[in-house]
């Protein structure tokens, strides 16, 4: 792999790039706010991705304070890497990109690899929006995630709610997207029969009526 090489600008936009600017380098981060992630699935989650590219970001990652790697306790022998502190604090700037980029959305090629936990981003701040707290577990064809909403504290992880779900969302991928552009409200969604929340949480109803 070439050296790593600084903008030498004394820019905190341009420090940010210095860490987190190399191909792959916010993907790999996105895929380590699911949890602590090994090696191998996230390899799979990163379809493209070389091993020596991971093996590369991964290493980058935690030289920068981002993210550390730790063994898991016996049975098992796997090694784990999962965000820091620092490393959990570019939630809001994956977030703000998603955003940005879902007009991109508007097609979805053949050859496009899709994964559940990838539509939690661009949903995350809709899901908060509806303002109450508690853990929603979303349902695509394509498979689960959970989100975590607290006040300032969203999070999301891959598969079912592991202590279980205080509302259930259930969904297509196409009708997620639009959620996640802005051009449909979970509620909208509910009446028009696009979406259906199960649950009579507090959040639940939050969610129907947003």
């Amino acid at each position: 792999m070439p050296p790593r090489r600084s903008y030498d600008q004394y820019c905190a936009a341009a420090r940010a790039l210095d860490a987190v600017g190399d191909r792959w380098t916010l993907l790999v981060v996105r895929e380590l706010l699911v949890g602590p992630r090994r090696y191998t699935d996230l390899h799979a989650d990163l379809p493209g991705v070389s091993t020596d590219v991971l093996a590369s970001r991964l290493k980058d990652l935690e030289q920068r304070g981002l993210s550390t790697r730790r063994r898991l306790p016996p049975p098992s022998a796997a090694y784990v890497y999962e965000l820091t502190p620092r490393g959990r604090a570019l939630l809001p700037v994956l977030e703000a990109l998603s955003a940005w980029g879902a007009p991109g959305l508007a097609e979805r090629a053949p050859t496009d690899a899709v994964r559940a936990h990838w539509f939690a981003l661009p949903l995350l701040r809709h899901l908060a929006a509806a303002g109450a707290q508690g853990v929603a577990e979303v349902r695509l064809p394509e498979g689960s995630f959970h989100v975590r909403l607290a006040p300032d504290a969203e999070s999301y992880g891959d598969g079912p709610a592991p202590d279980g779900a205080d509302a259930g969302i259930t969904l297509d991928a196409d009708t997620c997207v639009a959620v996640g552009r802005g051009d449909l409200t979970l509620g909208q969604g509910v009446r028009e029969g696009r979406v259906e929340v199960t649950g009579e949480s507090v959040l639940a109803k939050a969610l129907r009526a947003t």
